[in-house]
C-alpha cells in the first residue's frame, strides 16, 4: 500500500473513492464543494440528506456514484465541532475512513481532510497512522486469513504533497506499534522469555543496537534477587535484556525505558482463581512489547538520544520451587522484601531492572507495566495512570502523550500511603491494603530509584480493547509506543 501527499485539486481527482472530512452542523455545501456535488449530478448533497449525516465525530455515510463517474464512491466522515479539532481528530477521523474503503472494497482512495495548527507534516503523519493503524490485522494463528478481498493499494492525501517526512514517520511509529501489538496478541507458548529476548536479538541486528542479555547466573552475581524469585517456578530461564541504541556523535540526552515482562502471570502460590481473568495473562508482558516496539521505531528514526532498552523477562509459575508468600527477597540495591502476595510479581522484577537502569547513569527513566488491577479500576481501560515525583518528566510525558492521542492521568504519590507496606521482618512488602492499590505499588517502584528523574505509567488497562476504539481495533493496542517515541524525540 502506497500512501502519499498529492495537490491534484478535489475537482480533478480520480479513483475509486474519494473521501471528505465535514465538521458537525456545517454540511452545507460551498465553494469546490458544490462545485463537486454538482459534476457528481448531486451525490454529496443526496447522501448528506438520505443519511442525516450532521458531521458529528466518527460518524460516516458512503455511496456509490454512477457509472460514468471518475470517482466511483464518496465517502463523508465526521470532524466534530471546528473548535475541537485536533490532531488525533484526524487520526481517529483516517481510520474510520480507512475501515470504510477497506469493507467497500476500494483499491484506489483520496482523503481530503483539513490541515491543523498550519502543520502539514503533522496533518500528514496522524492520518497516516490512523490508516495504517486501522487496517492492521493479525491473522497469524488463524488457518484461513479473514482478510479477504480486494485491498487498499494507493491512498492520496490532498493537499498535503510535499509531505512525505510526516509519512515517512508514521509508517516507522507504526511499525514498533504493531510490533508491539504482536508480541501482546500472540499466546504464552509463543512468546517466552526467550522468545522475547530473541526478538531483541534481531532488533538489535537490523538496527545495529548494543545488546545483552543475562542469564539466571548473571543475574545472581549482580545479586537480582527479587527478580529471580519470581522466576523460580517457571521451567523456562529468565532472560535480562539490555539493548541500547546510541546516536552518531555525542548524544543530547540519555534515557532508559524499562517494561515489565511477565510472559505469563499465574499468580504463582497466591494462585488466580476463576473469575480473575487469568486466561488473559499472556498480556502482562505488555510492558516489554512496548519497549521493544518503541526500540523498532527509534531504530529507524535515529535521533540524537542515547536509549536504553530494558525488561526483566520471565514467567511467574507454580512448582516445587516457587517463592512461597512470606518468603524474603534481596533486591539488588540490598532492599529486602517481604512478600506478602506472589501475584503482586511484576514490581519485583521491575526493582531489579529500575537498579539496573539508575546504575546506566542516564538522564531520565520511564518504566511501564501492566502493573494493578486498581489502576484499571480508577481510570478504566482508554487512560494510563502515571506517577512520579518530578514534575518536568510529568509534564515531557502528558505533551507526548496529547500529541499521539494516547490518554494518561497524573495520580498522586501520597507518601502517607507507603506505611501500609511497613513490614516486621523486612525493609518492606510487596503490597500494601486494598485501598490506594495503584498508588502503593508506585511507592513501591519508588524505592528502588534514588536520584534520577523517574515516572511509571500502569497500562494495565490500555494494551488492549476488546472493541474497536479509534485507531485500534478489538485486541492488544500497542500502547504506549507513539508516546513514548514522542518523548524520546522531543527537545525538553
Amino acid at each position: 500500500m502506497e500512501i502519499r501527499g498529492t495537490d491534484t485539486p478535489r475537482l480533478d481527482w480520480t479513483g475509486d473513492a474519494l473521501a471528505i472530512g465535514l465538521f458537525e452542523d456545517a454540511v452545507d455545501l460551498t465553494g469546490d464543494l458544490a462545485e463537486l456535488d454538482q459534476k457528481l449530478a448531486g451525490t454529496i448533497t443526496e447522501l448528506i440528506e438520505e443519511t442525516e449525516f450532521k458531521g458529528s465525530a466518527n460518524s460516516s455515510a458512503v455511496t456509490r456514484v454512477g457509472s460514468s463517474s471518475p470517482i466511483r464512491k464518496i465517502i463523508l466522515v465526521g470532524l466534530g465541532k471546528p473548535d475541537d479539532l485536533t490532531l488525533d481528530t484526524l487520526r481517529r477521523g483516517s481510520a474510520t475512513i480507512a475501515r470504510t474503503a477497506k469493507q467497500q472494497k476500494i483499491t484506489t482512495l483520496g482523503i481530503s481532510l483539513p490541515v491543523v495548527n498550519d502543520d502539514p507534516t503533522a496533518t500528514a503523519q496522524v492520518i497516516t497512522e490512523g490508516i495504517i493503524l486501522a487496517l492492521h490485522q493479525d491473522n497469524r494463528f488463524k488457518s484461513e486469513s479473514e482478510d479477504k478481498g480486494a485491498k487498499l493499494e494507493q491512498i492520496d492525501l490532498l493537499g498535503l504533497a510535499g509531505q512525505e517526512a510526516g509519512i515517512d514517520q508514521a509508517q516507522k511509529i507504526c511499525e514498533g506499534v504493531i510490533l508491539a501489538r504482536e508480541l501482546v496478541a500472540a499466546p504464552a507458548n509463543e512468546v517466552t522469555p526467550i522468545s522475547l529476548a530473541q526478538t531483541a536479538e534481531e532488533l538489535a541486528s537490523e538496527y545495529g543496537f548494543s545488546l545483552e542479555i543475562l542469564d539466571r547466573e548473571a543475574c545472581e552475581e549482580l545479586g537480582m534477587g527479587a527478580f529471580l524469585g519470581v522466576a523460580k517456578a517457571s521451567d523456562l530461564p529468565p532472560k535480562f535484556i539490555h539493548m541500547t541504541y546510541k546516536p552518531d556523535g555525542t548524544p543530547k540526552r540519555k534515557l532508559a525505558i524499562v517494561g515489565k515482562g511477565l510472559t505469563f502471570d499465574s499468580g504463582g502460590l497466591n494462585l488466580k482463581g476463576a473469575g480473575s481473568g487469568i486466561e488473559t495473562m499472556k498480556m502482562d508482558m505488555g510492558g516489554a512489547a512496548a519497549t521493544l516496539g518503541t526500540a523498532k521505531a527509534i531504530g529507524q528514526l535515529k535521533p540524537d538520544v542515547e536509549v536504553h532498552f530494558i525488561s526483566a523477562a520471565t514467567e511467574n509459575m507454580i512448582s516445587g520451587h516457587a517463592m512461597h508468600p512470606g518468603d524474603i527477597l534481596t533486591a539488588s540495591n540490598g532492599k529486602t522484601i517481604e512478600v506478602n502476595n506472589t501475584d503482586a510479581e511484576g514490581r519485583l522484577t521491575l526493582a531489579d531492572a529500575l537498579v539496573f537502569a539508575e546504575k546506566l547513569e542516564v538522564d531520565a527513566i520511564a518504566d511501564l507495566a501492566t502493573l494493578t488491577g486498581a489502576c484499571v479500576v480508577a481510570l478504566g481501560n482508554d487512560i494510563a495512570g502515571l506517577w512520579t515525583t518530578d514534575e518536568t518528566i510529568a509534564q515531557q510525558f502528558k505533551d507526548a502523550a496529547e500529541a499521539a492521542g494516547e490518554k494518561l492521568w497524573q495520580m498522586p504519590m501520597e507518601e502517607k500511603y507507603f506505611e501500609g507496606l511497613k513490614s516486621q521482618i523486612a525493609d518492606f512488602k510487596n503490597t500494601g491494603p486494598r485501598a490506594a492499590g495503584s498508588i502503593t505499588a508506585a511507592l513501591f517502584l519508588k524505592q528502588f530509584v534514588k536520584e534520577t528523574p523517574w515516572v511509571h505509567i500502569d497500562i494495565a488497562g490500555t494494551v488492549w480493547t476488546d472493541k474497536e476504539n479509534g485507531c485500534n481495533n478489538s485486541g492488544a493496542t500497542g500502547f504506549p509506543v507513539r508516546t513514548l517515541v514522542n518523548w524520546v524525540l522531543s527537545e525538553t
